[in-house]
């Protein structure tokens, strides 16, 4: 779906993306990981349109997108969420997700006045959809709650439920993890594997935890200094050294043995 294209991006004199290049397939989970600094950040912005690169290209089936905005690419189906959710704090749960389809008749004064009848029944349709969404995420007690007041994992789901509402092609996640307990992580990862495997959504995932990786993603690219490290099955990439050197550094024989006890399950 997404061929990223030696794509490098300067900021002054540091270089956070350096010739990188990878594939996100049509229907894959796949993750995206490195150390803090590796340019995995930036380069999300690069695929989804905030950011235009110094070099390269990003071709989306083929053609080529690279610097398109980003509300052009919202309507190619491509969407980007981020650490920090950005939801309307004064909104209720159910109006952050039906403000989100774009084109709705009620956005403009004179139609809103003129076909009112329209804009009725548009909004019963969204007010449907959104419901729905709420019932797929198990959060139909919270519609009328005020987005402001939801936890922080809450908050990660109501930004997921946003996406669905735009029904996109591809989703870029920015750590969905951060900040989430361990029982909404795994509500949050649930939703995410039925997301592809019931819907088709193409995800690409950040995420800093580990498990979670492992849980849902296949392939996995390993960024480090800008570039590709290396990509594969998660459970060959924990084997490789040069994966562990990027993440850990050097690292006394004590601490090798202790992750080679973790990693062999004991």
């Amino acid at each position: 779906m997404i061929t990223i294209q030696d794509i490098v991006k300067d900021f002054g004199g540091l270089r956070a993306v350096d010739h990188c290049s990878f594939q996100i397939a049509k229907g894959s989970i796949t993750g995206l990981i490195g150390p803090n600094g590796a340019g995995k950040s930036t380069l999300f912005n690069i695929v989804a349109g905030f950011l235009k690169p110094d070099g390269g290209s990003v071709l989306l089936e083929g053609r080529n997108i690279t610097g398109v905005a980003p509300h052009k690419l919202f309507h190619k189906g491509i969407i980007r969420t981020f650490q920090v959710p950005h939801e309307f704090g004064r909104m209720t749960v159910l109006e952050n997700l039906m403000i989100v389809p774009s084109g709705q008749t009620g956005e403009k004064v004179l139609p809103a006045l003129t076909r009112w009848s329209k804009v009725q029944a548009q909004e019963k349709e969204l007010k449907d959809k959104a419901r729905q969404v709420l019932e797929f995420l198990q959060l139909p007690h919270l519609q009328n709650e005020l987005a402001g007041n939801l936890s922080g994992g809450q908050k990660k789901l109501l930004e997921l439920g946003r996406t669905m509402m735009a029904d996109p092609s591809l989703v870029l996640l920015d750590e969905p993890g951060a900040g989430v307990n361990r029982t909404l992580m795994g509500k949050l990862a649930a939703d995410i594997r039925r997301l592809n495997s019931e819907f088709g959504y193409t995800f690409c995932i950040i995420e800093h935890d580990m498990d979670l990786i492992m849980e849902l993603c296949d392939p996995v690219v390993v960024m480090a200094e800008g570039k590709v490290l290396a990509q594969g099955h998660m459970a060959d990439l924990r084997q490789n050294e040069k994966v562990r050197e990027a993440y850990l550094g050097s690292r006394s024989e004590t601490q090798d043995t202790a992750c080679e006890r973790e990693d062999s399950g004991s």
